[in-house]
């Protein structure tokens, strides 16, 4: 432990700071392919008894159409967080007929490419952008990466504890400043050790062989339709998932919030060749919002974004550089198949005890070589964390991934006992003694779990996926939703969609300039 993570950590324990820790907030995005009972992609419309996925707070979709993503608000209790994550699944499930939300991060089989259909938000200005764009998604990157799903994490220290941090460490920072700099800090720490969760909390080691479209690889054969490898905690997150080469050059380091902003504002605005030859139109229709390396700044594939709340109609990057980071969103976590919700209160409560290590430990600046390591450290766990000895860099030198993490671990643990203390409980130290568990024992980890379920049963991926979807299916439709809970949610739907009509209705100006106005609100930022 340095002695800043020391000092820090008495300074938190004192009986008139210690309340600060139950402020923090936690929120939750879980996306889902809808599918049918034969265990194939939905081809129907998002079910309008949801609402509108493009004015509803809390059910929209991601990239497909097929794509449902539920959306918690951000709770300083972690429980009430999954409490609204577990009634937001009760409500899709009285809207969705037959149909059925699919369990794991990987997708059941696919239609052909062409008939995976992309999200569609409406006629308004901002509803077309946001197709426009999954078309530019789709040439980018195909229609088949559209259907991997995954969960997302949002957290934030209390904003009272940023200026006590700040008085401490004597900083001549501006508190915005001060509290940016120190999020940025926590990525780089997440980027050194997030190699820890792929491996606690990986649940993709197989996929269906149609994923790959006859494309060449590296993967092993478990059974006719099913491709593995032995040792994987987490095929979503490997070079089988997104990836691009025009995002290549795109590897900000997170040393400070100004150069990570000028990194992507470059991006959104500078040409890439193939894209340019694609251009923007074909038979005069949109194909893509720009011919640019990335569309909007959000097509950047991260494992954690810096974040703050956009205002109507501001980017991300304007948010962030007019008021400075306000929480993290953690998005490398896959789903896990055998819990309904995907995710739980254990992991919860660990995350939230790293992401503390992160924030308050030293975080030195990523120079030298320790960049490109960190990416080859989380790259060889998620295809091989579980093999026996194995080996990452730390440092400039070899050290065991079992060694390295149980460090981790024993470092993290007076996080995990100061918010427990805060909170008059033991969950995050019991968290952390069942991740102690998965380091010493590999076949306890979701991702080998995934593997041994699959070969006791004799199951292929389609198959062992359909009898957890359907399991959770069961557990949701046997408990419905209280009346006035439904009621709400439906009144809720309901008000959503008269609002995207009243956008419809009351629409000004036509496509092509709302689109070029979109663009020049970026490329006209100045650092």
């Amino acid at each position: 432990m340095s002695e800043l993570l020391n000092r820090r950590l008495h300074l938190l324990g004192e009986p008139a700071n210690l309340p600060l820790l139950k402020q923090c907030l936690h929120g939750i995005e879980r996306e889902c392919l809808r599918v049918t009972v034969e265990g194939r992609l939905a081809q129907t419309p998002h079910p309008e008894a949801l609402g509108s996925a493009l004015t509803h707070e809390q059910i929209t979709t991601d990239y497909s159409e097929a794509l449902v993503e539920f959306i918690t608000p951000a709770l300083p209790d972690p429980a009430d967080t999954l409490e609204s994550l577990d009634n937001i699944h009760r409500f899709a499930y009285t809207a969705l007929g037959e149909e059925l939300l699919w369990a794991p991060s990987m997708p059941c089989a696919l239609p052909a490419e062409e008939d995976i259909p992309l999200a569609w938000y409406g006629s308004s200005n901002i509803g077309q952008l946001k197709h426009v764009y999954r078309k530019g998604l789709s040439i980018r990157y195909g229609r088949t990466m559209q259907c991997i799903a995954g969960i997302h994490y949002n957290f934030s220290l209390p904003a009272p504890l940023w200026p006590l941090l700040r008085a401490a460490d004597a900083s001549d920072s501006t508190d915005r400043d001060f509290q940016s700099a120190a999020y940025i800090g926590l990525i780089r720490n997440f980027r050194r050790y997030s190699w820890l969760l792929m491996y606690l909390f990986g649940a993709s080691p197989a996929l269906d062989i149609g994923f790959l479209r006859g494309r060449p690889h590296r993967l092993d054969t478990l059974d006719a339709s099913t491709l593995y490898l032995p040792y994987a905690t987490s095929l979503r997150m490997s070079d089988l998932g997104y990836q691009n080469n025009a995002q290549a050059s795109l590897t900000p380091c997170y040393n400070d919030l100004q150069s990570y902003t000028e990194s992507l504002r470059k991006a959104v605005a500078t040409p890439y060749p193939p894209y340019v030859d694609i251009g923007t139109h074909k038979d005069g229709e949109w194909v893509q919002l720009n011919t640019n390396v990335l569309q909007i700044e959000n097509e950047y594939y991260s494992s954690i974004r810096p974040k703050r709340v956009t205002y109507t109609g501001e980017r991300p990057i304007q948010a962030l550089m007019a008021r400075g980071v306000q929480y993290v969103e953690v998005r490398c976590l896959d789903i896990n198949p055998f819990l309904p919700t995907g995710v739980d209160l254990e992991q919860s409560r660990f995350l939230d005890a790293f992401l503390m290590y992160c924030a308050l430990e030293e975080s030195p600046l990523l120079e030298g070589p320790e960049c490109s390591d960190c990416t080859d450290n989380f790259m060889k766990v998620v295809k091989e964390g579980r093999r026996p000895g194995l080996v990452l860099q730390r440092n400039g030198e070899a050290i065991t991934l079992q060694g390295w993490a149980n460090q981790l671990l024993e470092s993290i643990a007076p996080l995990a006992e100061l918010l427990d203390q805060s909170h008059g409980l033991e969950g995050h130290r019991r968290a952390l003694d069942t991740m102690r568990a998965r380091v010493a024992d590999a076949s306890l980890t979701p991702s080998a779990q995934v593997l041994a379920n699959m070969v006791e049963n004799k199951e292929s991926f389609s198959q062992f996926s359909m009898r957890q979807t359907l399991a959770h299916a069961e557990y949701f439709r046997s408990t419905p939703l209280p009346a006035e809970l439904r009621d709400a949610f439906e009144a809720q739907a309901s008000a959503s969609l008269e609002q995207q009509h009243t956008l419809e209705r009351d629409e000004v100006g036509e496509f092509d300039l709302f689109v070029s106005a979109y663009q020049a609100s970026i490329l006209g930022i100045s650092q």
